[in-house]
């Protein structure tokens, strides 16, 4: 099934953006003049904690602003976890389970 990318800019105002594949929409985004746009952007932060359940990290971006970062939103070549902390990981995770 072929996937579409649909751009309505014909308010300077306000720009939409959808991706369809086939008859549905996978993925609708907008920008307006008015707000903005903080999807996207890049932001230098510190790891608080680690969730391994959550499979997620919470970010703290300095400024008392707070953030939830989910593993499958990071590229794995900026990360590697060393095999033994891998290892370690995995046992934590089947004691707990047990």
């Amino acid at each position: 099934m072929s996937m579409r990318m649909l751009i309505d800019a014909r308010h300077p105002e306000e720009t939409r953006v959808a991706v369809v594949k086939g008859n549905r929409i996978e993925e609708f985004d907008f920008e307006s003049a008015e707000h903005k746009q903080l999807k996207g952007n890049i932001y230098l932060a510190k790891v608080t904690r680690v969730e391994p359940s959550l499979q997620a990290a919470f970010i703290d971006y300095g400024g008392n602003r707070h953030g939830f970062l989910a593993f499958s939103e990071i590229h794995p070549d900026y990360y590697q976890i060393p095999k033994a902390d891998r290892e370690a990981l995995l046992r934590e995770e089947a004691e707990h389970a047990a």
